[in-house]
């Protein structure tokens, strides 16, 4: 029985060995080598974002095919697709690289762009300005007050903020040593050589500046037991009197801040329009770089995966916090009862206390009670709510209401309350288009 098994097994694989060879013939079979054409070019991204689109699209349709729920399924993908086009072009716009840069035209925008009010010289400077203008005002402090100047250098000039800490704290010690010892002249004299000189101090802005202005002068003295001379910040003895002053400017040095610009407003108010809802922003509204819209594009394809598949509440938590970080800046529109249209820039992960405030700085009667109703029909009443949290970014327009319990006081005195906004602000209105 194992011997014909054997037969049975060994005559099967003989017949499906394929067909015999006279064993002088060649058995390799011959290689056709054909020749080497040109390298296919390679797409432009913008085709290539196109041909994704459509293959996550045909994706999408064959899984609905197989019996998906397929209800507003035209819609979506025309939506997605659209999206996608859109992120293509940017893409491609993107890829050009500085050689061929494409210039802003702001013509049409609702906002020229972001400002702020220098809180040195109260001058609304733009976005790209913003730093400049501050190190500039600084510089220009150190003739009216190099000490206060200085450490604005200090705290404003260097972003490590561990690093200013450290100085600071160092240089308070400096000074502590000085008050605390008035005889030791050793304490009088800092080193420029001293590691922990080296280490915490002498890479910082501002702080050489700090250092001369409370009265030490920079000197080469010999060193006892050494043949080279060394460098030295030594304190002027016309200063060893002042002791409170030197605690004053130790104190003011550990509770600085970095100067920092405000963002403007820029109110303005419209007639009554219906181009209320319609805006167009500029870049700086948008924290995206030509990477980040090159990983938008890749997400957008992912959309269609992710809208067939049961997402955990990680997963969902990841994208939310994806999407908060794609704005910066949002404009917000507040229509008034009579038609007015309120307008302000703000930052996107402002709260929405900051913008009641901000309608009732622009109220010539600014104890009336209000409501704030976002596009969807939403009352924002909670005051630490985010914009970005409650969907107003980029841009919103929204609607103020009057308390209608107040409204009937007013209107029972014979109050008129049509003309809310401040005289100053009508004076300057303006007209969308």
């Amino acid at each position: 029985m194992k011997k014909f098994f054997g037969d049975l097994k060994r005559d099967l694989k003989f017949k499906t060995a394929g067909p015999g060879h006279v064993l002088t013939e060649e058995t390799r079979p011959s290689i056709e080598t054909k020749p080497k054409g040109q390298e296919k070019p390679r797409r432009p991204p913008a085709e290539e974002a196109q041909m994704a689109a459509a293959a996550a699209l045909s994706r999408l349709e064959i899984k609905q095919h197989r019996g998906r729920n397929a209800t507003g399924s035209s819609s979506l993908r025309t939506e997605i697709k659209k999206e996608l086009t859109t992120e293509a072009e940017a893409q491609t716009l993107n890829s050009q690289g500085p050689s061929s840069p494409v210039k802003e035209d702001r013509t049409n925008f609702s906002v020229t762009g972001v400002y702020f009010i220098c809180p040195l010289t109260n001058a609304s400077v733009s976005k790209n300005a913003r730093d400049s203008h501050i190190k500039e005002a600084i510089l220009m402090k150190f003739a009216d007050d190099p000490v206060r100047a200085s450490i604005m250098m200090i705290h404003t000039f260097n972003k490590d903020k561990e690093r200013v800490k450290i100085a600071c704290e160092t240089l308070g010690k400096y000074i502590d040593n000085i008050c605390n010892n008035p005889n030791e002249e050793k304490y009088r004299k800092i080193k420029l050589q001293n590691k922990i000189f080296q280490e915490r101090i002498s890479e910082l802005e501002g702080t050489h500046e700090f250092l001369q202005s409370i009265g030490f002068e920079r000197k080469t003295l010999q060193v006892a037991g050494q043949e080279n001379e060394e460098d030295f910040y030594v304190l002027n003895e016309e200063l060893l009197t002042t002791f409170e002053e030197l605690r004053q400017y130790k104190d003011e040095l550990l509770s600085a801040e970095p100067v920092r610009a405000q963002l403007d407003r820029r109110i303005q108010v419209f007639r009554p329009s219906p181009q209320a809802a319609r805006f167009e922003l500029p870049n700086e509204f948008y924290n995206l770089t030509a990477e980040e819209i090159k990983r938008e594009q890749l997400m957008r394809s992912e959309a269609l995966d992710r809208m067939t598949k049961l997402r955990t509440k990680a997963m969902r938590e990841r994208d939310e916090q994806r999407e908060l970080k794609k704005y910066n800046y949002t404009l917000l529109r507040i229509r008034f009862p009579d038609g007015y249209i309120l307008q302000g820039t703000f930052y996107a992960r402002e709260r929405v206390l900051a913008l009641r405030e901000f309608v009732h700085s622009v109220l010539e009667k600014d104890w009336i009670p209000f409501e704030l109703v976002a596009p969807g029909g939403q009352k924002l009443k909670d005051e630490s709510a985010m914009f970005i949290e409650v969907g107003l970014v980029p841009a919103a327009l929204l609607t103020l209401t009057w308390d209608a319990e107040v409204l009937s006081d007013l209107e029972a005195t014979g109050q008129s309350h049509t003309s809310v906004l401040k005289p100053e602000l009508l004076s300057n209105v303006q007209t969308l288009v």
